[in-house]
């Protein structure tokens, strides 16, 4: 049986338009001090001039510039001396000459995600409001978060929200308190590691083997002595890989940027998977892990919002918080939080933890087994729950490195097995769809449901996005005639 999958019109592209504005610095000090010493030589009247060109010429495509170039000229830590008492429309212009633009989708719009809209008010019979993040690339191949919203009414349409000529970067805290119970998990996972290297300790009682049990104390002891700055050590990881970041309420989704603003995620914030969690008492939150690039190593991490407004970002930490491309299961499963993950690069695996921030175990889930995923395999999203199952997206690495995207129907009540899985992609890179910046790529960062239909968001060869769909009752045909 041949599924059906129905590619929308809709096509989301790259628009060199939109634009942010951000703190821009020469490579040393001097050169700081020398522009400082031009700009401060300028008369009022020549100061007042060149300003209100500036002005003229950037206002309108940035909210309050003003307020920018006041920010940048805050960030200015290194000032000649004697330049203390400056005129606003020094500071300003001197700001002015510390901020550039960054276009932050000039190269690619790729990679998305989709989940519900926290408000789903106000709608006609059968629609759904959704939310659809995307990275964004620009110049140097820095990746960032956007958005976009509307909505997918019964019969499946997509009905776009318009997208604001503005783009907006948050206020962000870079030490936000810790979380106690991860720093409580790492000291109980380092105390495990002391009860391991000591062992049986009655075998104390035996003379014959004090040698042996010398040896183990000696370990054991070193472990203890490192033990203060083990725990030192990673309240200060947590405290460069943790911050929040808060967007004004006034701001359109459109309008907001997750853009790098720490060192460890400086070249850039990729394939964010947003997924709404359920917990336990009911309540909803987002979760989107991504991977956060410096240039030469990467940090899995994971961010968690109520609102698309306020967002908060932390490390993910354990064994088993590895690699790229994990993504969490949308409530607890059997009491623990769930993930899918690729641990080896070319496998996938479910991790379990009764911690979100802390994952210390994995189990392999599925390898490679069809000709379009011989390379590797990996997911394209969180699982979605439904009545026969878990469906995991789940993408694939063939000859050429062509990717396509697969489906897996996971056993409801243990994840960790896999009850179906179909032995042709769900989608592939068709014709129009080749060319681009990574040509013969189709990938997901996760899906939805809307009624009986899966919803599938795709980024075309690393450069544009589209979405597909295909009904529930013949995938379901499809997957079980196929079943393991």
């Amino acid at each position: 049986m041949k599924l059906m999958v129905t590619k929308k019109r809709e096509t989301f592209k790259c628009d060199p338009t939109r634009v942010i504005a951000r703190f821009y610095k020469p490579g040393s000090e001097e050169r700081i001090r020398n522009i400082f010493k031009r700009v401060l030589g300028l008369s009022k009247e020549e100061c007042k001039t060149i300003l209100t060109d500036v002005l003229t010429d950037f206002a309108n495509r940035h909210y309050d510039i003003k307020r920018i170039f006041l920010e940048s000229y805050e960030r200015i830590k290194v000032r000649p001396p004697g330049y203390d008492q400056l005129s606003k429309e020094q500071m300003l212009l001197l700001g002015a000459y510390f901020t550039n633009e960054y276009s932050i989708e000039s190269a690619a719009l790729f990679n998305p995600s989709m989940v519900p809209h926290p408000d789903q008010s106000n709608l006609s019979p059968g629609s759904q409001r959704f939310i659809l993040s995307f990275r964004a690339t620009g110049e140097g191949h820095i990746s960032s978060i956007v958005f976009r919203s509307g909505v997918i009414d019964a019969k499946n349409n997509l009905i776009m929200d318009s997208v604001s000529p503005y783009a907006v970067r948050p206020a962000f805290e870079l030490y936000p308190e810790y979380d106690r119970s991860t720093v409580v998990t790492q000291i109980k996972k380092i105390v495990e590691r002391i009860e391991e290297d000591l062992g049986d300790i009655n075998q104390i009682a035996f003379p014959e083997k004090s040698e042996n049990i010398a040896e183990k104390i000696d370990k054991a002891q070193f472990i203890v002595d490192n033990l203060g700055r083990e725990t030192r050590d990673m309240m200060k990881w947590l405290a460069k890989s943790d911050y929040e970041i808060t967007f004004d309420d006034s701001t359109a989704i459109s309008e907001r940027v997750i853009f790098p603003v720490v060192n460890h995620e400086k070249n850039g914030i990729e394939d964010a998977r947003f997924v709404r969690f359920i917990d336990d008492k009911g309540d909803v939150r987002y979760f989107a892990t991504y991977t956060a690039y410096c240039g030469h190593s990467i940090l899995p991490m994971m961010l968690e919002t109520k609102d698309f407004l306020k967002f908060k970002m932390c490390a993910l930490n354990g064994r088993a918080a590895l690699n790229k491309g994990m993504a969490l299961f949308p409530r607890k499963v059997n009491g623990r939080y769930m993930m899918v993950s690729r641990q080896d690069g070319e496998s996938m695996y479910t991790m379990q933890s009764d911690n979100v921030r802390f994952w210390d175990e994995a189990k392999q889930l599925d390898s490679p087994q069809h000709s379009w995923e011989f390379f590797q395999i990996g997911n394209c999203g969180s699982p979605i729950e439904t009545e026969k199952g878990w469906l995991l997206l789940t993408h694939g690495v063939g000859p050429m490195r062509t990717y396509c995207i697969g489906i897996e129907l996971l056993d409801i009540n243990d994840p960790s097995k896999v009850i179906a899985k179909l032995e042709e992609p769900l989608i592939f890179s068709q014709k129009s769809e080749r060319q681009g910046y990574v040509p013969n790529v189709v990938y997901s960062c996760g899906g939805m449901l809307h009624g009986e239909t899966l919803v599938i968001p795709y980024g075309v060869s690393d450069t544009s996005s589209r979405v597909a769909t295909v009904e529930l009752a013949p995938l379901f045909e499809c997957l079980l005639s196929s079943k393991k």
